[in-house]
């Protein structure tokens, strides 16, 4: 084996009892993480599609990456990977991730990843001490909230252990707790909502894998490992890291601290912990700030969350801690619903837009007591700490209007009859395969492509249009210029997508012939897409922090993107790899993720936006945007802006024709397949007659 592996993958088998291994060597060539586990996907039940989320038959894939428990910076990211019970009109096979420490506490324990199949008779919880792996009982923890859960799994599998204290596992020390990612109260029941959660906040939290747990009888999985990670040449990877740092944040001597664009604790990856909420970017009224410190997860020197003196909300992603909407609340009572939110085990990406959803509805007369829509709740008290601890208890348990809620919005809203209504005047804002809209997709054209494209919210903030969008924003805040103007912020970016490097057109927003419907489009979201699927989701990389292509800490405004990801690929595992290199396995994963969804139902009639996208006018947003009568860039509006659905229609047969998918009905084809050596995929897919 190379570095960065220890050799072996473990498969449990919930209905059987049993555990064994697969050899890492059969799926080195994806890299890790999400590549491994949609090839291991494919090969074990591929050929049975399509089936549902709650089948036993679906997998739970939680897989490793080269980088895991190394010191390769922002690498700390775990891929979870099965149909996913959430999306809608399918239950398309998807992906979440989250962050902490599980990856390298498996690694430590010389796993690779982990392949859950079939389903308990009983509640059990898998407990990994190294080599060692056993199915348990859950008992006196089914029930319990997720932190309950995590505390009570750690005393059953190291009782005793004071918190830094060594502990002997067999003849070996240690002074770590086990890593617990496990489901709460509402993924036992089968929530659509429900989300995995590992320490006190990271989340893996869209697509519904709780309630996959749920359906599996699985409580948790534990692990925590006593060995190392083999790294092929150490020398070259500590090279690497030395040579990092000119890209980050010098807290002793910041360089250029006073420019801010694109915010600073963003582009110059200052340890800002600014996504939980105790930043004064996320309210001018939260001075005086809790004491706080930076937490990361392993591995990575970022810390873009925080733990504060208070003890609420720790850990917590943004999304997380703007979950909860409650009127008048002080930043506190925000702070501790979120906390419930973690506790109950409710994906809080999907917790957010329900909130508003169900006021409207009671608004607008049709949710109530006696209502069409019958519900219980005290709808005059919505917005109060009681009446969302009410809520939440209620979706989580499936009780009262919770009985529908818990199936997510989308299907909620078909049972009620507001579906059509609501997605057309986007009351109901599902742009994104029954997900919440995150960035309009009329103005981050990128963002709304790549979605859509693929199975749900794209949730890479600096994988797409993220830095570019937040760079003369957050200027405005201050009251400074853009540290880069629009002409050097695309220029600088452009040079770094390879292997389209060069085609500034790429991150033109605006609506003229080189903009958001042409090729130069096409291929910022065949980037976005092969970036994503090999150096974010098949090595760990953090899309809070990769791909770096431009900061105010280097001499040249330059980012660590593409010579960084090589680099630290190269010494780890021995391999000899270039970045485009990488970005064509990207390509292959991406494709083979389009097959597994082929043969789920997915055609092009149905990778279309929600009418109001194409009816309704943009609030608009601050991106590059070129004009062809003065040949100039600009930081300019896309307010008032509608998706064209011809020009839409347009886009995605350049888009499938640039992939090799048939643009009929946007399907791979066996040529596109065989030219990746995925043979056996094409055949699965003709006897399926799915095949472009």
């Amino acid at each position: 084996m190379t570095g960065g592996y220890t050799g072996k993958i473990l498969r449990v088998n919930l209905t059987t009892k049993s555990t064994r291994s697969i050899p890492t060597e059969k799926y080195e060539e994806y890299g890790g993480g999400h590549g491994m586990g949609s090839a291991i996907f494919f090969d074990l039940v591929g050929d049975q599609l399509p089936f549902e989320a709650f089948d036993p038959r679906n997998l739970i894939i939680m897989m490793n990456h080269p980088f895991a428990g190394t010191f390769m910076p922002g690498s700390g990211r775990c891929e979870v990977q099965g149909l996913a019970p959430m999306l809608h009109p399918v239950e398309w096979f998807a992906h979440s991730n989250f962050g902490g420490r599980f990856t390298a506490q498996l690694k430590f324990a010389g796993w690779d990843g982990i392949v859950v199949e079939g389903a308990a008779d009983a509640p059990v919880w898998i407990n990994i001490v190294d080599d060692k792996v056993k199915i348990e009982s859950a008992d006196g923890i089914w029930g319990m909230d997720t932190w309950d859960t995590q505390e009570e799994i750690s005393r059953r599998v190291m009782p005793g252990l004071k918190y830094g204290e060594w502990a002997q596992v067999d003849d070996r020390f240690t002074t770590q707790v086990p890593a617990v990612v496990c489901c709460g109260v509402a993924g036992e029941n089968r929530s659509r909502m429900g989300a995995l959660l590992h320490g006190p906040g990271s989340q893996a939290a869209l697509g519904g894998f709780g309630g996959v747990f749920g359906s599996k009888n699985l409580k948790a999985i534990s692990a925590i490992g006593t060995g190392d990670v083999p790294i092929a040449d150490p020398e070259a990877f500590m090279e690497a890291r030395l040579w990092f740092r000119q890209f980050l944040w010098d807290v002793d001597d910041p360089r250029r601290k006073d420019m801010v664009g694109g915010f600073y604790f963003w582009v110059n990856g200052s340890p800002a912990g600014a996504n939980v909420t105790n930043n004064p970017y996320f309210g001018a009224n939260a001075l005086p700030l809790v004491p706080a410190r930076a937490a990361a997860c392993a591995s990575c020197p970022r810390g873009c969350r925080q733990r504060l003196a208070s003890g609420d909300s720790n850990e917590s992603v943004c999304a997380g801690t703007a979950a909860v909407k409650l009127e008048g609340a002080s930043l506190k009572q925000t702070r501790q619903a979120n906390d419930w939110v973690q506790k109950y085990g409710l994906g809080h990406w999907h917790f957010m837009p329900m909130q508003g959803y169900v006021q409207s509805l009671y608004n607008r007369g049709l949710l109530g007591k006696g209502k069409k829509i019958e519900c219980d709740l005290p709808m005059d008290q919505y917005g109060t700490m009681g009446f969302l601890e009410m809520l939440m208890n209620q979706i989580a348990t499936r009780r009262g209007i919770g009985n529908d809620l818990t199936e997510g919005l989308a299907r909620a809203a078909i049972k009620w009859g507001t579906y059509e209504e609501d997605l057309k005047s986007g009351d109901l804002n599902l742009a994104y395969w029954g997900t919440a809209m995150h960035y309009d997709p009329r103005s981050e054209a990128e963002w709304g492509f790549g979605s859509l494209m693929g199975e749900r919210d794209l949730m890479l903030h600096a994988i797409a249009n993220y830095p570019l969008h937040w760079m003369p924003q957050a200027s405005e805040m201050v009251g400074k210029e853009p540290y880069l103007s629009a002409e050097q912020a695309v220029q600088i970016t452009a040079d770094a997508m390879i292997p389209y490097d060069g085609d500034v057109f790429m991150l033109d927003y605006s609506d003229g012939p080189t903009g958001i419907y042409s090729e130069h489009k096409v291929k910022q979201v065949a980037w976005v897409k092969h970036y994503e699927k090999f150096w974010i989701g098949s090595n760990g990389f953090c899309g809070w922090r990769w791909p770096m292509c431009f900061t105010c800490n280097s001499a040249d405004n330059r980012g660590a993107t593409p010579q960084a990801e090589p680099r630290f690929f190269n010494a780890i595992t021995g391999k000899n790899i270039t970045f485009a290199d990488g970005m064509e396995l990207g390509r292959k994963i991406f494709t083979l993720d389009r097959a597994i969804w082929t043969l789920q139902g997915r055609d092009r009639d149905m990778e279309v936006f929600p009418d109001y996208i194409y009816e309704k006018d943009s609030g608009g947003e601050l991106l590059p945007m070129y004009d062809h009568t003065t040949k100039k860039w600009s930081y300019s509006m896309s307010s008032g802006r509608k998706l064209d659905r011809a020009k839409v229609e347009s886009w995605k047969t350049k888009f499938y024709d640039f992939e090799g998918f048939n643009t009929k009905n946007g399907w791979p084809t066996r040529k596109t397949l065989e030219d990746m050596d995925l043979k056996k995929v094409a055949d699965v897919m003709q006897n399926k007659n799915r095949l472009g």
